[in-house]
């Protein structure tokens, strides 16, 4: 599989939702296969909030591949064999793409807290740019779980002629109160986290000593990302071996493994990105400059593909039988799929057992 990573510069204004511009951006993306002479064959990947451009392959110094390496590869389901596979950082992440700690051109200094609100639409806005760039006026299709389906559900809508298909996972058409409030959890751990000095905290420093605001916020998010039956299975009440029962700091295994996951985070994952994706994924609303989401969803001209997973405690499988239940109440059910997947993993489902769901993305893609 060919891999190649790339940063494109755009020295143009971005226009922004909240009535802000981002007068010059940097957006870091990965391809996976080749792009044939039509360009024809392109299908778009987007990523979820801890996710990045790299969702595939493995680099020399790699332990790990990319976050979709089981769903994206030669002779996978999004097989880089046939497809030109494309998957750019979202703007605001913090894996290379401009986002908090970036120079403001106009002041020379970072942005910290006076980056500008993004929004799902913006981030698509950025990516439609870049494929514009490219040469790329159209996609075979376009697929994101979680805030990426957010994101893709934002192609089908708000740009109906770019994709043939669009395959939202694990995701939702507006964000409930119950993922707010874990979001919040986050959001007042960091905030109120003496390291954080208010936005001014120091990169070394959070590099050599983490950020314990961040390790808590992020430990509700591991929590709503799993399921009850998953940690049941995986931990039961075992206790750590190393730990006495009645020492009052003893830890079970599942204390164990949050803060194994939780602390190592906030080393590669910068504070004040993740406070601004927490906001983007907050507001986020298909049907925010409409009257209804039945307005928004008229819109879509591409197959739209949901899948959902049945163990899922951040976005229920609901939230996406209401996309599909609306889609056929306004006479597109030709063009909407729904599969709810027997999950066992909890959120990130979508992620680890794609082996449940591959063969039906397969299907649609070269059937439909």
């Amino acid at each position: 599989m060919k891999i190649e990573t790339k940063v494109a510069k755009f020295n143009e204004p971005l226009y922004l939702e909240s009535g802000r511009i981002l007068e010059s951006y940097e957006l870091i993306y990965e391809t996976y296969g080749e792009l044939n002479e039509d360009k024809s064959n392109v299908i778009v990947v987007c990523h979820a909030l801890a996710g990045s451009h790299h969702a595939a392959g493995r680099y020399a110094d790699e332990a790990k591949p990319g976050w979709w390496d089981k769903l994206i590869g030669d002779g996978k389901a999004i097989d880089t064999r046939k497809y030109f596979v494309i998957c750019s950082n979202n703007l605001g992440s913090t894996f290379g793409s401009t986002n908090a700690l970036s120079i403001d051109p106009t002041t020379k200094k970072e942005y910290r807290l006076k980056f500008p609100i993004l929004t799902i639409s913006d981030i698509v806005k950025a990516q439609m740019k870049l494929y514009k760039s490219l040469g790329i006026e159209k996609a075979k299709a376009v697929v994101g779980g979680s805030m990426g389906g957010m994101q893709a559900l934002c192609y089908s809508i708000e740009f109906p002629n770019f994709a043939e298909h669009v395959f939202a996972l694990a995701t939702t058409a507006y964000t409930r109160p119950w993922a707010i409030a874990i979001n919040k959890i986050a959001i007042e751990s960091i905030r109120h986290d003496p390291a954080f000095k208010d936005g001014f905290y120091s990169k070394d420093d959070l590099e050599a000593q983490g950020l314990p605001g961040l390790a808590i916020g992020r430990m509700a998010g591991l929590i709503a990302y799993l399921s009850p039956e998953l940690f049941n299975k995986k931990f039961g009440r075992d206790y750590a071996r190393t730990d006495g029962l009645y020492e009052l700091f003893g830890r079970f295994e599942v204390e164990r493994y949050l803060e194994y996951n939780a602390y190592s985070f906030p080393k590669i994952f910068d504070p004040l990105s993740y406070l601004y994706i927490c906001k983007t994924m907050n507001i986020f609303d298909a049907g925010r400059n409409e009257d209804t989401l039945e307005n928004s969803f008229k819109k879509v001209n591409c197959k739209l593909h949901l899948i959902s997973f049945s163990d899922d405690m951040l976005f229920f499988p609901d939230e996406m039988e209401e996309i599909r239940d609306i889609m056929i109440k306004i006479g597109k059910g030709d063009q909407i799929t729904y599969k709810m997947v027997e999950s066992e993993s909890g959120h990130d489902s979508f992620l680890v057992e794609v082996e449940k769901f591959d063969e039906h993305i397969i299907n649609l893609l070269e059937n439909n």
